[in-house]
């Protein structure tokens, strides 16, 4: 059966840590109605994400929406991480 605005995504090599990870940020998104993955089989080391947008939407630009703002999240992380950890590097010299 045909599901409009549906999609399917496989990432290769990926595992629970970022499905999870996607998935969640999928749910911020107004535009996505259902947002899930899943593992087929515990030895194949890829996931297998599902989306359903409103019309206003597509599953793809849900799906790219969600990995550049992930992307820029950790971008910011990382860079707090690096700025703290030279902070700290410098009060001990």
């Amino acid at each position: 059966m045909k599901i409009m605005n549906a999609g399917t995504f496989t990432a290769q090599r990926e595992d629970h840590t970022v499905g999870n990870v996607i998935r969640m940020q999928l749910h911020r998104d107004r535009s996505v109605l259902f947002a899930g993955y899943k593992l087929p089989h515990p030895l194949e080391y890829k996931i297998i994400v599902k989306i359903q947008t409103t019309s206003q939407s597509s599953p793809m630009q849900a799906y790219n929406l969600a990995l550049n703002d992930l992307d820029k999240e950790l971008e910011h992380l990382k860079r707090a991480f690096e700025a703290e950890i030279s902070h700290k590097q410098n009060e001990y010299y």
